[in-house]
């Protein structure tokens, strides 16, 4: 019996602490229905209560991240005045989900990243890709006014320029051009994408967790206009009290692999 379930398209595995949440519509170029983009929250927030899982890797299923929202959706709701009303509530709950994941997350991206791919990518904390990566941020296309939150995003990652470039043309652009403004971390050679991402993503299942999250909220204080200091003096004093600190040294002195405690 086939399910009817849009989670379904949001396919979960595990590499060990490492949870990989693939879009898994590749026939439609993993295009996001209303209903995936309304399941997201849920199937993420599934994967944030796990205490095992340290790092959370995004990618799309075959030879596409994301095609963005499926447009067949686009004028769909109820509200005839705004048939986009319900599209863009379950979008930007989409992001925020991901945006605050409580650990590091990691878009690997092949092939097109367009529109919606492009904002799920941004709220990722790093971007990696390859030489075949096509980035697109296309609302011009179709006449959509892109929110301010992904905006934001976007501009907090290449700046205010190469937003409006982006905004304005809809053009796409090639993996190196979005090495070169920022829109990604990390450009690998054909066929290195995985097994980078995977081997980086053991590196951060082996930090401190405590430390990532104290970084990832200091980031987003500083990112929305705050000086992080009040945040970082309570995490700060959360490193002492766990023994994250204690342990991090005694496991440097002791020329060993620490076992840091603390947990999220």
């Amino acid at each position: 019996m086939t399910s009817n379930d849009p989670a379904d398209h949001l396919r979960v595995g595990r590499d060990g602490a490492v949870a990989v949440l693939t879009i898994d519509r590749a026939d439609k170029r993993n295009a996001l229905t209303a209903g995936m983009w309304a399941a997201l929250p849920r199937v993420l927030a599934g994967l944030a209560e796990d205490p095992s899982v340290r790092v959370l890797v995004l990618t799309g299923a075959g030879t596409t991240f994301c095609a963005g929202a499926d447009i067949s959706d686009l004028l769909g709701g109820p509200d005839t005045d705004d048939p986009m009303a319900h599209l863009r509530r379950d979008n930007l709950a989409a992001q925020a989900a991901l945006r605050d994941f409580p650990r590091p997350t990691i878009a690997m991206i092949r092939g097109h990243c367009i529109g919606g791919g492009v904002e799920l990518a941004t709220c990722c904390d790093l971007r990696f890709t390859d030489p075949t990566g096509v980035f697109g941020v296309t609302p011009a296309k179709v006449g959509i006014v892109y929110t301010p939150t992904s905006t934001r995003q976007l501009m907090q990652l290449v700046g205010p320029a190469t937003t409006r470039y982006l905004l304005y043309s809809g053009e796409l652009v090639d993996a190196e051009t979005a090495l070169r403004t920022g829109l990604v971390d990390r450009l690998l050679p054909a066929g290195d994408l995985a097994g980078e991402v995977r081997r980086f993503a053991g590196v951060l299942a082996g930090r401190s967790a405590l430390t990532q999250h104290a970084a990832k909220e200091v980031t987003a204080a500083l990112a929305a206009g705050g000086d992080g200091e009040e945040v970082a003096r309570r995490w700060y004093r959360e490193t002492i009290a766990a023994g994250e600190l204690a342990e991090g040294v005694a496991a440097f002195t002791e020329r060993r692999t620490p076992r840091f405690p603390w947990t999220p």
